[in-house]
């Protein structure tokens, strides 16, 4: 592949992730709307909102085994316009019926949209010869606040769901079908994957889930950290810091913006210091994050404690998938694939522990079970490693694509 190429590949992948960004907050930042226009009793949201992330995980088991007929770019280029089409129709429908159908579409694409994302990126990381893993997950971050932005307005103006949801998909949808025209799995020319960003020793490895397994419980961990923040935040700073209901919404805000910036610098400080060094600088920063928001005196040294948590988890989850790429370069898909199930099982598992502990116990306390949790990730670092030679600083390795 040439360097335009990749460029372009790069460009459309990075357009996807900030595509799903967008969605994705679409949904969460909206329930209470969504809630309202179906008559959806408090008792029977969490069923609706813990069959996405079921569904999402039986998505990504059966991408797995779609992506051993078809490319992955060819996955995510049909998954994408479900996901945009699936959450219109949540806006669009009337009957109970319809959002269940609209989330469980939602739920079953998006597990395949975020395992073939991740597969390309990983593919595209190996091409280029340098770390871009993190970037792809800065355009999700990005896409997240600009949703976010967007549903503020759509609430601020008390547009319906639809009115809400309608122009943005009629944006989306065609620029997604137009970019997914450069979508690749980062081939070089000779017709073979580029191998600068490979474990030497794990040529020819066969797939094997006890050594997933440390990368899997690092990606539970973040996600049970950051649905703690996206859940939690705002009760936390209004119920036990005493802040006022409209600087109880600033955390979560914070934590998306520190997320991004992290995110956008995060490939540079992969290579200079290497992934094992940026995981466990992440990793400490967030466990200080969760400990200055269990023992913080009031609202402002809180909204600190998330600040922290948005720079240390933010280079977590992506450093993870691509430390499975290196780990099985011979069979990457199926171990992202694999891999990304524990995101959600993470994103499940996360809000109900700290919402059962605050109430048996204290949610000062419920928040030392997270910090503990990022800790336990230090254990595991290793598994980032070993690495390609620094990407820079004299030590790095020739690279078989050297593109912008």
């Amino acid at each position: 592949m040439t360097d335009a190429g990749l460029r372009h590949a790069r460009a459309s992948l990075g357009l996807s992730f900030g595509v799903q960004g967008v969605a994705f907050a679409l949904l969460v930042t909206r329930i209470p709307a969504i809630q309202d226009q179906y008559g959806i009793s408090d008792g029977l949201l969490p069923v609706f909102l813990a069959a996405v992330p079921i569904l999402a995980g039986a998505g990504s088991v059966v991408t797995e085994k779609v992506v051993a007929r078809v490319r992955p770019s060819v996955v995510l280029r049909w998954a994408q316009p479900f996901v945009l089409l699936a959450l219109l129709g949540v806006g669009a429908g009337r009957e109970l019926w319809h959002v269940a159908v609209a989330l469980g579409v939602f739920g079953l694409a998006v597990g395949a949209l975020d395992a073939s994302m991740n597969m390309l990126g990983v593919s595209l990381q190996r091409a280029y010869g340098r770390p871009i893993m993190t970037g792809f997950h800065a355009a999700f971050s990005l896409g997240g606040i600009a949703g976010a932005t967007l549903a503020w307005a759509g609430a601020r103006w008390e547009l319906s769901l639809l009115a809400s949801y309608l122009p943005v998909v009629a944006v989306l949808l065609p620029a997604a079908l137009i970019g997914s025209r450069w979508y690749t799995e980062g081939k070089l020319p000779n017709g073979t994957e580029a191998g600068t960003d490979v474990d030497p020793g794990s040529a020819g490895r066969a797939l094997s889930f006890k050594l997933l397994l440390p990368l899997c419980l690092i990606m539970t961990f973040a996600y049970i950290g950051d649905s703690t923040v996206s859940n939690w935040s705002a009760k936390y700073l209004q119920d036990v810091l005493g802040s006022s209901e409209q600087l109880a919404t600033v955390p979560y805000n914070v934590y998306m913006v520190t997320t991004l910036l992290g995110r956008a610098v995060g490939d540079l400080g992969v290579r200079r210091f290497g992934a094992v060094a940026v995981v466990r600088g992440g990793s400490l920063l967030a466990a200080g994050g969760f400990a200055v928001v269990a023992v913080a005196p009031g609202a402002w040294v809180g909204m600190l404690g998330f600040t922290m948590l948005g720079f240390g988890l933010c280079v977590i989850v992506p450093q993870t998938y691509a430390a499975a790429g290196r780990m099985f370069p011979g069979d990457s898909d199926a171990a992202v694939a694999r891999l990304n199930i524990f995101n959600y099982v993470g994103f499940l598992v996360g809000s109900p522990l700290v919402g059962a502990l605050g109430d048996a116990w204290s949610y000062r306390g419920a928040m030392l079970v997270p910090m503990a949790l990022v800790l336990a990730t230090l254990v595991y670092a290793r598994a980032f490693g070993p690495e390609p030679a620094r990407y820079g600083g004299g030590h790095e390795r020739p690279r078989t694509a050297d593109v912008g």
